[in-house]
C-alpha cells in the first residue's frame, strides 16, 4: 500500500508491503528522506498528535488518506571532544595519570560523531534545496511572465499546461543566460529541484527525486531538456542514450509452478479445451496451462498463434482477467475498478476543464458528469477519453504526430449493432488491440469486445470501465506492446493506478506531471 508522509514541508509517498509493521514504516521513511538507520523519528498525524506503535495500524485502516508527519527529536549534540578529554593539569603527569575509556564510552562517542555527521549532511541538503528554490524564484521575479506563474500557483495550488510551459521557458532562459547554451547536468538538476521546491504540488510522488519530469539526470529527458533541445536545434544532434525495455507488457515475470501442467498432461489439457462445452472446466484447464501460455507469448516464433492454440479466449468470458490475476495478483487486477471512481475520475474531469475548449472536449465534459446525449459515450468512458486528451500522443517514430482526437479511434470504436462487423474488421489496418463497442446508441453499449488481430475477445463486464480494464490487461496476457499513440495513457494506468513496474518504466514528463497534480 501507499502512505503519504511529509518531513520539513516535503511530501513523499512511501510504499509498504501488505504485512508491514510500524518498524517497517520507519525504515522506509528513513530511506525515502535520507535519514541514517540509527536516527530516531517521531510520527504525528494530521492533527499533530504523536502516533505510537500500538495504534499505528488501526489509524491507517480508519484513515487511509492520512498524511503523516515525521520529525527527528530536537537534540543539542554535546561537545564530544570536550566531554571525553581530560582536563590538563599544570603539573606533569606521571606514568599512572592516564585516562581509561570503557568500550561503552567508545560506542557512545562513535554514535555521537555519526549523528553529528548525519545532521551536517541533512543541513547541507536543506541548504541545497533552499538555494535551488531561491534561484528559481529569482528567475521568475526578474523575467517577464514570472509573476503570472507565481500568482496562478498561489491562487490554485497548481499550474495549467500553458503556465507550466511558460515556467519552463523562463527557467531555461535564466539558466542559459547564466551558464551558457549547454548547462551541466548538475545545473539542470538544480533548477529542476528548485521548481518542485518552490511549487510542491508539481512534485511527482512516484519518482525517486520528485523532479524527473522536469529533468531526469539518468536519461537526460524532461521538460528542461526538451526546451534546451528546442533552443539548440541548429547545433549538431547528439546520439540519445538508448533505454532498454525492462518494464511493461514485455517484461518476463516469475510464475508460480504450483498446479501447472507440463509435457503430455499440458498437451492433453489443450486438446480438451478445444472440445469441452463446460465453461467451469475451461476456466480450470486454462488456469493449469497458464505457464505454458506465457512461454508461448514470449516466444517470437509462436506468439502470433496464441488465439489459434487457445481459441477459448474468443467465446468464454473472464479468461483475460484470470490470466492477468495469475500474472500479478487479485489486488492488482482490481485496482482500476476499485480506484477510478473514488480517487481519479473527478480529479481528471476537473483537470480537463483547463484544456482548450473545443466542441469535442465540451461534449466529453458534459457526458463525464452525466449530462451527455445519447450520441455521447457514457460517464466512465468519457472520463477515460478526457484522460487521453490530457495525455495526448507524443512525437514518436512516425513523421506525422497524430492528435488526441485521432488517437481516440485507436482506443475505442463505436459500431452500430445492425451493421456488419466483418466489414469493420476488414477495413482496420492496426494490429494493436482496441475496444469495439456494439449497440444501437453510443451511450448504451450492449457488448464490448477487445479486438486483437481482427479477432473479437468478449469482455467479461458490461460497463465501459471494465472494458478499458480488460483492454489494458490484454497487453500483458498476450505480450503486446502499447499502441504508439496510446503509450502515455496506458503508461499512466500502468504505473499510477495499477502500480506495475513503478520506477522501472520509461514515463514521459506529461505522465509524471499529471500524476503530481492528481496525487498532491
Amino acid at each position: 500500500m501507499l502512505v503519504k508522509v511529509q518531513c520539513k514541508g516535503v511530501k513523499k509517498w512511501v510504499k509498504l508491503l501488505d504485512d508491514f509493521t510500524f518498524q517497517d514504516f520507519l525504515t522506509e521513511v528513513k530511506n525515502k528522506f535520507g535519514f541514517t538507520r540509527t536516527t530516531s523519528l517521531q510520527v504525528f498525524d494530521d492533527t499533530d498528535t504523536n502516533v505510537e506503535e500500538d495504534i499505528f495500524q488501526e489509524l491507517i485502516q480508519a484513515s487511509p488518506d492520512i498524511c503523516f508527519t515525521v520529525r527527528p527529536p530536537e537534540e543539542t549534540l554535546p561537545n564530544i571532544l570536550g566531554e571525553f578529554t581530560p582536563t590538563r593539569s599544570s603539573t606533569p603527569s606521571t606514568s599512572t595519570d592516564t585516562l581509561s575509556l570503557s568500550s561503552t564510552d567508545h560506542d557512545d562517542t562513535d554514535q555521537a560523531v555519526h549523528n553529528q555527521a548525519a545532521n551536517a549532511s541533512s543541513s547541507r541538503e536543506t541548504l541545497n534545496v533552499e538555494k535551488a528554490k531561491r534561484i528559481v524564484q529569482d528567475a521568475l521575479e526578474k523575467q517577464s511572465g514570472g509573476e503570472e506563474v507565481l500568482e496562478e500557483y498561489q491562487a490554485t495550488k497548481t499550474l495549467k499546461h500553458s503556465t507550466r510551459r511558460q515556467l519552463v521557458n523562463i527557467v531555461v532562459s535564466h539558466m542559459t543566460e547564466i551558464h551558457g547554451r549547454i548547462p551541466t547536468r548538475q545545473q539542470r538538476e538544480t533548477y529542476a529541484l528548485g521548481i518542485v521546491s518552490l511549487f510542491p504540488a508539481l512534485r511527482d510522488p512516484f519518482s525517486t527525486k520528485g523532479y524527473e519530469h522536469f529533468y531526469d539526470p539518468e536519461k537526460g529527458t524532461g521538460f528542461i531538456s526538451w526546451r534546451l533541445k528546442t533552443l539548440s536545434r541548429k547545433n549538431p544532434k547528439r546520439r540519445c542514450l538508448e533505454v532498454s525495455e525492462i518494464a511493461g507488457p514485455s517484461r518476463r515475470r516469475r510464475i508460480d509452478d504450483g498446479q501447472q501442467l507440463e509435457g503430455d498432461a499440458c498437451r492433453e489439457a489443450i486438446s480438451f479445451l478445444v472440445h469441452t462445452a463446460d465453461e467451469v472446466e475451461v476456466m480450470q484447464k486454462m488456469k493449469e496451462t497458464f505457464k505454458h501460455r506465457q512461454e508461448l507469448v514470449h516466444n517470437p516464433e509462436r506468439s502470433a498463434d496464441i488465439l489459434k492454440i487457445f481459441p477459448r479466449f474468443l467465446d468464454v468470458k473472464g479468461l483475460i482477467n484470470q490470466d492477468f490475476a495469475l500474472l500479478f495478483n487479485a489486488e492488482t487486477s482490481n485496482k482500476l475498478l476499485e480506484r477510478w471512481e473514488t480517487a481519479f475520475k473527478h480529479k481528471i474531469i476537473n483537470e480537463a476543464r483547463s484544456l482548450t475548449s473545443t466542441a469535442e472536449i465540451q461534449c466529453l465534459l458534459n457526458a463525464a458528469v452525466g449530462e451527455g446525449s445519447e450520441n455521447d459515450w457514457d460517464s466512465d468512458m468519457s472520463s477515460i477519453l478526457l484522460l487521453l486528451h490530457l495525455l495526448p500522443p507524443s512525437s514518436g517514430r512516425k513523421k506525422t504526430k497524430i492528435s488526441a482526437t485521432e488517437a481516440v479511434d485507436r482506443l475505442v470504436h463505436f459500431h452500430k449493432s445492425c451493421t456488419s462487423i466483418e466489414d469493420h474488421l476488414s477495413g482496420r489496418q492496426s494490429h494493436q488491440p482496441y475496444l469495439l463497442g456494439l449497440g444501437r446508441i453510443k451511450s448504451r453499449i450492449d457488448n464490448f469486445y477487445v479486438v486483437v488481430d481482427k479477432h473479437l475477445i468478449p469482455c467479461a463486464g458490461s460497463s465501459s470501465l471494465s472494458a478499458i480494464d480488460e483492454l489494458f490487461k490484454v497487453h500483458y496476457v498476450c505480450n503486446l506492446s502499447y499502441e504508439e499513440a496510446l503509450v502515455n495513457i496506458f503508461t499512466f494506468l500502468q504505473t499510477t493506478i495499477y502500480n506495475i513496474d513503478v520506477g522501472l518504466s520509461s514515463e514521459s514528463p506529461r505522465v509524471k506531471e499529471l500524476r503530481a497534480k492528481l496525487l498532491n
